[in-house]
């Protein structure tokens, strides 16, 4: 457990103690930021092949995964901030998929001297309006009302998890599931960060964004403009990947990771 203003935050060292077979990972540091749509385990797909190259750390949000949940206002960047000063971590590559990504950008912005690189995964960004689908947070608002956990994890799955729609799709619904519990416990407490989008073009490090081309169209337009203002930034579309590519395209997501980050210089 790490702490953090006004709280704590699980975090995962892949270089910490009982893993020694990943000591002597090199290379910069990678750090995870999952989605508002799961927690850290998100990853775990990818982590085998990042760890064999890098020190990896993720951490949960607060009120995901293992990570209590808030009694006070906090910013998943400043959290951010925390985790990285508790590893003393001074440069890392920052790989964030969705409200990970926005966390990832923001902190770029706000302190480029740390972030070598940035890997974005369907991101969101702060500053951008139109980022949900329509109706979406009308008929999310009416089922939080009803309590219909149920109903949440569904319309959930069928807005970001439309790659899993005709089959089996237990793993991202379980992912979903741990989710939407966070929502309730951290909607009075998690404040938005700074508006970032107007200043995208101010991002001077290796950039790879990966959209889902299975992803609603509200996320792929988003994605598109951001791709366009950040400079030099390496588009990628994966057609199969809704907004979980981790779990949808996990050998291709793990490659760009290891691509964008290993050019960049720590």
């Amino acid at each position: 457990m790490v702490s953090v203003r006004d709280g704590e935050v699980w975090a995962d060292d892949s270089q910490g103690e009982g893993k020694g077979e990943h000591r002597e990972a090199g290379g910069l540091p990678l750090v995870l930021l999952h989605p508002g749509v799961a927690d850290s385990r998100v990853w775990d797909p990818v982590l085998p092949r990042l760890v064999e190259r890098h020190r990896v750390i993720r951490f949960d949000v607060r009120g995901y995964g293992h990570s209590p949940a808030p009694t006070a206002k906090f910013s998943v960047v400043e959290d951010l901030v925390a985790v990285l000063d508790h590893f003393g971590l001074s440069r890392v590559a920052l790989v964030g998929s969705s409200m990970g990504g926005a966390a990832a950008v923001n902190l770029a912005l706000a302190d480029p001297a740390r972030v070598a690189a940035l890997a974005l995964l369907v991101p969101g960004v702060t500053g951008y309006e139109g980022l949900a689908a329509s109706g979406f947070m009308t008929e999310l608002e009416r089922l939080a009302t009803a309590g219909d956990m149920d109903g949440l994890v569904a319309l959930t799955l069928r807005t970001f998890g439309a790659a899993g729609t005709d089959g089996d799709d237990a793993e991202a619904a379980d992912h979903v599931r741990s989710a939407v519990r966070a929502w309730f416990t951290n909607h009075p407490h998690q404040v938005t960060d700074a508006p970032a989008f107007d200043r995208l073009g101010e991002l001077a490090v290796p950039c790879l964004l990966a959209l889902g081309e299975l992803d609603q169209p509200e996320v792929i337009r988003c994605n598109e403009e951001m791709a366009a203002r950040i400079p030099g930034c390496r588009l990628v579309r994966l057609r199969g990947s809704d907004h979980l590519p981790t779990l949808r395209e996990p050998d291709a997501v793990a490659s760009l990771i290891l691509e964008t980050c290993e050019g960049a210089v720590s």
